[in-house]
């Protein structure tokens, strides 16, 4: 008997200023996940809350284990029976002007498995675009992964895509999520490769959850959530706008490409 691959989704969204507007999005989409057969579902960095500007997320930062935010993506996991990464929500930190960018795990009955804190800052200035997340955001410190239905997982959020050696650090993995919010101008350049690349290099699939749109705070994000596999192949995408990328996991094909190109194995550093 052939047990089903198992299956996981990525949603993309447009978030926006208002809170309860997100959760009711990624309700709907989370629900279209599960009824694909999705058996995780990674939501996107900022997935509740992208302000008008980078200070509004303080103040709607919850305290770990308590807050509308963390009630809903506990309620989804446990409603849909599914593995829920909820992206990044705003945690409070003990900085007052800054918040934890931080990952919760939730298991199907909807308790908490799993946290990861973004510990690289994205920092990017070019023309009249401006970014500087370490003024409103307390970096994480710890490398996490967590087991879960589908396998071991490597947790990283966004700007981490571009540190290779966060994702050695993890040891071997089943699947590497990475929920962001690329801006238009740095996803088009290098988000497909950076995600092909880790895949690559890591020999395991990467599922990336991104923001993609024009937002009302007049941010425009890349969006291409997307599935690839551990040859580096794109298995499932969606360029722009609101949706769901859903696709399998073939542990039989992950132990191929390690078998055939023991790179893993053949390491020195």
């Amino acid at each position: 008997m052939t047990h089903a691959a198992p299956k996981v989704a990525a949603i993309q969204m447009v978030s926006t200023p208002v809170v309860e507007d997100n959760i009711a999005t990624a309700r709907r989409l989370v629900g279209a996940a599960a009824a694909q057969g999705a058996q995780l579902v990674l939501l996107p960095e900022y997935w509740a809350i992208m302000g008008m500007s980078d200070s509004d997320k303080v103040a709607r930062a919850e305290q770990l284990g308590q807050g509308p935010i963390q009630d809903a993506m506990a309620g989804l996991a446990r409603t849909h029976g599914i593995w829920l990464l909820g992206g990044t929500l705003p945690l409070a930190s003990a900085d007052p002007e800054r918040v934890i960018n931080t990952t919760l795990v939730y298991n199907p009955q909807g308790e908490p498995a799993g946290r990861y804190d973004k510990i690289h800052l994205f920092g990017f200035s070019k023309g009249s675009e401006s970014y500087d997340e370490a003024r409103t955001i307390v970096p994480g410190k710890t490398v996490g992964t967590v087991e879960t239905a589908v396998g071991k997982v490597g947790m990283s959020v966004c700007y981490d895509l571009r540190f290779p050696e966060l994702y050695r650090a993890m040891g071997p993995l089943d699947l590497i999520v990475v929920p962001a919010a690329f801006t238009y101008t740095t996803g088009k350049a290098h988000w497909e490769i950076l995600l092909r690349a880790r895949a690559i290099e890591n020999q395991c699939y990467v599922l990336a959850a991104a923001q993609g749109g024009s937002h009302v705070n007049g941010r425009r994000t890349w969006g291409h959530s997307m599935l690839i596999d551990p040859w580096g192949e794109v298995k499932a995408v969606l360029a722009e706008g609101e949706g769901v990328v859903c696709g399998e996991l073939d542990p039989h094909f992950v132990q191929g490409v390690r078998t055939s190109l023991p790179a893993l194995q053949h390491r020195i550093l």
